[in-house]
């Protein structure tokens, strides 16, 4: 009689998790997480996330710039996406690192969003400019960053 293997087995658990890396990247904390949902054991989930990880399937520094560089590109800042690679339990030093490694200016990033969102024109009003900075806040950027986009670009900046 042959009997089936659970989900709780190391090998089952190390596939299911490469399963996931083939899809995107995870960070350990994410793919450990998403294992246990799908009913493997806490200790076979951190043993197949480990395996994984010394054998160059899983990195939290490859998933921490991934992530960043999606996130910058969807036009969020820099607070923003520390805060979701936070989440995700790496350490500050990745996270600085993965943000840095956008090599985005952040705030040529806030007015070009600004532009395509609100257009060229300049805020007619006091409420119209709150409008513009809150909505720049609510995407991560930072008070430095907004205050010199709301001013707009100097012309020395345009065109690079």
């Amino acid at each position: 009689m042959k009997v089936a293997r659970s989900v709780s087995d190391p090998p089952n658990a190390t596939r299911s998790a490469l399963a996931l890396l083939t899809r995107r990247e995870h960070s350990q904390k994410e793919l450990a997480r998403k294992l246990q949902w799908r009913g493997v054991e806490v200790e076979a989930a951190q043993a197949a996330v480990e395996t994984l990880k010394q054998q160059g399937w899983q990195s939290d520094e490859r998933f921490a710039e991934s992530l960043a560089r999606s996130r910058a590109s969807g036009g969020y800042g820099p607070l923003r996406i520390r805060a979701e690679l936070s989440q995700h339990g790496l350490p500050s030093e990745q996270i600085e690192h993965a943000i840095e490694a956008c090599e985005v200016d952040w705030t040529r990033r806030a007015a070009e969003l600004l532009a395509r969102r609100f257009g060229a024109k300049p805020a007619k009003d006091r409420n119209e400019l709150a409008k513009r900075g809150q909505f720049l806040q609510r995407r991560g950027f930072d008070m430095d960053s907004i205050r010199v986009a709301l001013r707009g670009l100097p012309d020395d900046c345009d065109g690079e």
